[in-house]
């Protein structure tokens, strides 16, 4: 638990500063600790950073997979958003990501690997909820599809195809979440589709 606590503070410190900006002298000042302390728990930066990372692509997880269980209907589970999620997606803005993608390339790729294994994993399951609910098709490899859904929703600022100062993050979330969701609903699911699309 207190190396939980401690991975909590240092995802914050990262955030707040930055991947490169951060030192492990300001990390060391922060907890009150020696850098020599601080050295024999990791012994660079980027062995915390991986550490971090780690940490907050389980916390992630773990509301995901919270939500699975609170949610029973496969497609209202799809629409259905936790904010700490929310903040997580959208810190692809954060200094920190932007430093990460600049200056620890190698992390980053690693990180992103690990989180659209975790991120698909998650989906599949859905996807097999949905279809003993009737709601989603048999016919596609839920593995494939999944990968190409998470692909496509990291593509916002990567993509050449995309103006982001014509698109908002939140437009190009809600065509990229009803383009996979018509494409893989059942005439059963897409009802259900029409009813959340009205209401919002």
């Amino acid at each position: 638990m207190e190396n939980n606590l401690f991975l909590l503070k240092a995802t914050e410190l990262f955030i707040e500063n930055g991947a490169k900006t951060l030192t492990m002298d300001d990390v060391a000042k922060e907890f009150g600790i020696s850098k020599k302390t601080l050295y024999q728990k990791y012994k660079n930066k980027e062995a915390l950073l991986e550490d971090v990372l780690d940490f907050k692509l389980k916390e992630i997880i773990f509301k995901m997979l919270k939500l699975d269980v609170e949610i029973e209907n496969a497609v209202e589970r799809m629409f259905c958003r936790d904010e700490q999620i929310e903040k997580a997606v959208k810190s692809n803005d954060s200094m920190l990501i932007k430093q990460l993608v600049k200056y620890y390339p190698s992390i980053f790729n690693k990180h992103m690997l690990n989180f659209s294994e975790k991120f698909a994993e998650v989906l599949v399951r859905n996807i097999e909820k949905g279809r003993k609910q009737g709601y989603y098709r048999t016919d596609f490899d839920a593995s494939i599809y999944s990968k190409l859904f998470f692909q496509l929703m990291m593509s916002y600022e990567s993509s050449p195809f995309f103006d982001t100062s014509e698109i908002d993050r939140e437009e190009f979330h809600q065509e990229a979440m009803m383009l996979y969701m018509n494409a893989i609903t059942t005439e059963k699911g897409r009802e259900i589709l029409k009813k959340i699309y009205k209401s919002k």
